[in-house]
């Protein structure tokens, strides 16, 4: 076989351990250099390879590379991009090709969401509709869990405990308040067709802690969810309320919905939590404060859970491995073989039943009254969030690494996305 260079790049938004795919990639490319030459990063993504903006990672130490283990965010940029069908944009497939060619790419590696398994799916063809080997690799990623047939998705598990965490303090807070202030805690979170991080800030309740949760999977009743809050807060003197932020009406409209729409077609969505807690306070009276955990919810390096770390890691280690097997057009993917105690090992789904495919919550891992988590949904969550992979502090802050991202020289002529 004779050595080819590789293409990686992030797509979507960033999480807490996309840095340990990459690590993982990186690290393993390293390792076989007879078969795999420079390993090539996108500047922002796909847009890199599009615009012929690579960065050499070959530039970097092996301690710097290491740091991305316990570095969060995306490194090399990231973006939100779709490429079209081959046959609606057939000039950009065209374009990725003279790139490859240019940089002798044969390894392509895409580390994101769904609709990055799509663009890998699609760059997989091009060795027959195009006739230019490229073994397009998808390292999975998305805070919110939706891939298919993988167990989990890497970024998950450490989303998953920051919220669980974070509930379970503002909890204390307000419970410590709720006799004379504050009764009620609404805290937002991502999830705009599956409830999977709401469902984390379910695993509160067996803290002792009155939860209600607002899934998209169940349609949005508010005089059930008034009642359902008037009952916690009559019972134990306060409520958390966690709300995603794809909770919606029965006719399908986000209580979030701004009416705007973002790059890929979805609607943006910009406030369920104030929308909620203002329903609250109209409606029952109760004094309230609220939070969108936003990007603190996906950034959190310092709280990641050890599994999830391990895991980014190991799936970026093995799209490498199956590249290197000659596999094409995969996704390594999560094998749950026992729940207690948990194990897992790596397995692979191909790409044409990956892309465009959005995993929900099973029914049976919401209440029958929609309003919380099962023992099964526990029994599942809970392995995700174990263990802490503390990242290097000095001077009282984490040490994260920022690569040099060193440019590699162009040879093609400009291009436009």
């Amino acid at each position: 076989m004779s050595v080819k260079n590789a293409f990686y790049a992030q797509s979507g938004g960033v999480t807490a351990v996309i840095n340990a795919s990459a690590c993982g990639v990186i690290e393993t490319a390293r390792q076989h250099p007879d078969k795999i030459g420079k390993v090539y990063a996108g500047r922002n993504g796909i847009i890199g390879a599009l615009t012929e903006n690579l960065i050499d990672t070959s530039q970097e130490s092996a301690e710097a590379i290491a740091a991305l283990r316990h570095t969060p965010s995306g490194a090399f940029g990231s973006c939100r991009y779709k490429m079209k069908s081959l046959e609606d944009n057939k000039h950009e497939y065209q374009r990725l090709i003279e790139v490859f060619k240019a940089h002798d790419i044969g390894y392509f590696f895409y580390n994101g969401g769904g609709d990055s398994a799509d663009t890998c799916y699609k760059v997989s063809q091009l060795s027959d509709a195009m006739g230019f080997p490229v073994q397009a690799i998808h390292i999975p990623k998305t805070v919110d869990n939706d891939l298919p047939i993988t167990d989990n998705c890497p970024g998950f598990g450490s989303v998953a405990k920051y919220i669980a965490v974070s509930a379970l303090e503002a909890s204390y807070d307000v419970r410590s308040m709720a006799a004379t202030s504050t009764k009620v805690f609404v805290i937002e979170v991502m999830g705009r067709h599956a409830g999977w991080i709401a469902a984390a800030g379910g695993l509160i309740e067996d803290e002792g802690i009155p939860v209600v949760i607002l899934f998209p999977e169940v349609e949005f009743d508010q005089e059930a969810f008034l009642a359902k809050c008037r009952q916690k807060v009559e019972e134990f003197g306060y409520v958390t309320v966690v709300v995603s932020e794809g909770t919606h009406w029965p006719d399908g409209k986000f209580l979030a919905e701004q009416g705007t729409r973002d790059s890929f077609g979805h609607a943006q969505l910009g406030g369920a939590a104030p929308v909620v807690a203002n329903m609250i306070k109209e409606k029952l009276g109760y004094k309230f404060h609220w939070a969108v955990a936003d990007y603190l919810q996906r950034a959190a390096r310092h709280l990641a859970s050890k599994t999830d770390v391990e895991q980014a890691y190991a799936m970026g280690k093995a799209g490498v491995e199956f590249a290197l097997a000659g596999e094409n057009s995969i996704m390594p993917a999560i094998v749950r073989t026992s729940n207690s105690p948990y194990a897992w090992e790596v397995g692979k789904a191909p790409l044409s039943e990956v892309a465009n495919v959005e995993k929900m919550m099973p029914m049976d891992f919401i209440s029958e009254d929609g309003f919380g988590i099962t023992a099964a949904c526990k029994e599942y969550l809970l392995p995700l969030i174990q263990g802490e992979d503390y990242p290097p502090y000095e001077n009282g802050m984490p040490k994260y690494v920022t690569l040099k991202n060193v440019a590699v020289e162009k040879k093609l002529g400009a291009f436009e996305v």
